[in-house]
């Protein structure tokens, strides 16, 4: 019993130590299991994030490939759009030149166009200091009388008329009257102009600029019409001097000269009865456009007063030469008489030579054969007759009517001529 007690607890013994053995064993086996399943798992976790990221890898690599693609077929297009564009580039080059250039030619002219307004701000400045003088000067009124008859100088020279011969200036007429100038009319007529004009209220209202001072509108049209007001006494003034009364040949008339066009508008804008006012009184108001209007048709009256009295006395002088014409014709014919008689006379003394002294000279030739032997028989004392006459005058303006004309009278006639 002991020995199979022995044996069962010996086979006991080994059946627990291989049970104990089997279960180490599915225990390492279970936890080996248990590894290898979290190192699969944790393997097919990464192999599904290695293919994940192939499969993103490979849609990069796709596309980059794409836009690869893309990019070689834009190149492609851009190269040929390169091309094409190349010779706009080079236009675009060449305008880049001119646009430097233009932009060098900008800076230089801004430089000079500174400098030019620097000048013109200098001279404005000047001006301006002049413009103050020349009203200062207008307000005198010597200054003003001068500039007036300046003016009217230049008017009446630039008509064609010329001084000392057309028109005279500072004239003192019989009655001690002294018009500014006196113009030459045609047929020995004369009219007398007045250059001196009130000019005090025109000048301070053009000092009035409305623009910056809207509210002195009513004292400027005081001034204008105080303006026109000072010019309608002046020509007054001028009617009760009458100077046609002390210049000879002169009509009712005297002009008054006004040197600027705007201060005759200023007046008869605010006096419109101004001019109807002045033709009453004898007296024209002219500015320098109708003054030199009305020259330029006395100076193209005068040229045709000189045209006629030319004319007539070319007229006069054709009547006399057509009457020494007459006078001439008489000395031709006397002359062509006297030559006639000349050319009768030479061959009657022709003919009595040849029938009276030539035979006498032969015979005395014959008395002495030896004396004149070489010479002809009287060749040298043979004389030709003539046989022209003068021509006889027919034109009925040589043939005078005077059959006896006093020669003497004629060459004092011709001589004067």
């Amino acid at each position: 019993m002991d020995a199979f007690a022995w044996v069962v607890s010996t086979l006991t013994l080994l059946l627990g130590l291989v049970i104990g053995a089997a279960g180490l064993w599915m225990l390492g086996l279970r936890d080996r299991f248990s590894s290898l399943t979290e190192q699969n798992r944790q393997a097919t976790q990464e192999l599904a994030a290695a293919q994940s990221s192939l499969a993103t890898a490979r849609g990069q690599v796709e596309s980059l490939q794409s836009r690869a693609d893309a990019d070689r077929a834009r190149e492609g297009a851009d190269r040929q759009v390169l091309q094409v564009l190349a010779p706009v580039a080079e236009k675009l080059h060449q305008v880049q030149q001119q646009v430097t250039v233009l932009e060098r030619d900008r800076v230089e002219q801004y430089g000079q166009l500174s400098q030019q307004l620097s000048m013109a701000a200098e001279q404005d400045a000047a001006i301006l200091r002049t413009t103050s003088s020349l009203a200062g000067a207008l307000r005198n009124t010597s200054a003003r009388g001068t500039w007036g008859e300046v003016q009217l100088r230049r008017v009446v020279e630039a008509a064609g008329m010329l001084s000392r011969v057309d028109f005279n200036e500072q004239v003192t007429t019989s009655t001690g009257k002294r018009p500014d100038m006196v113009i030459t009319l045609p047929g020995g007529k004369s009219v007398a102009v007045d250059s001196k004009v009130p000019l005090n209220s025109y000048l301070l209202a053009q000092e009035i600029d409305l623009l910056a001072e809207p509210a002195r509108e009513a004292e400027r049209h005081a001034l204008l019409q105080a303006h026109a007001k000072a010019l309608r006494s002046h020509v007054d003034d001028l009617a009760s001097k009458s100077y046609w009364e002390s210049i000879p040949g002169s009509p009712e008339l005297v002009v008054c000269f006004l040197p600027a066009e705007s201060f005759l508008a200023a007046a008869v804008t605010s006096d419109p009865d101004l001019l109807d006012h002045a033709f009453s009184r004898n007296v024209a108001l002219a500015a320098p456009a109708t003054l030199l209007s009305i020259l330029k048709g006395l100076s193209f009256a005068w040229r045709q007063e000189l045209l006629t009295e030319n004319a007539r006395a070319l007229f006069d002088e054709s009547q006399e030469l057509y009457t020494r014409l007459g006078t001439l014709g008489s000395h031709v014919t006397k002359l062509g008489s006297s030559l006639k008689s000349s050319v009768e006379k030479y061959n009657s003394f022709v003919g009595t030579l040849e029938s009276r002294v030539l035979p006498s000279v032969r015979r005395i030739q014959n008395l002495n054969p030896g004396h004149g032997a070489d010479a002809a028989d009287g060749a040298g004392l043979s004389v030709a007759p003539l046989e022209s006459t003068p021509r006889v005058l027919s034109a009925s303006e040589l043939l005078s009517t005077d059959p006896q004309p006093d020669i003497g009278n004629d060459e004092r006639n011709s001589e004067s001529a």
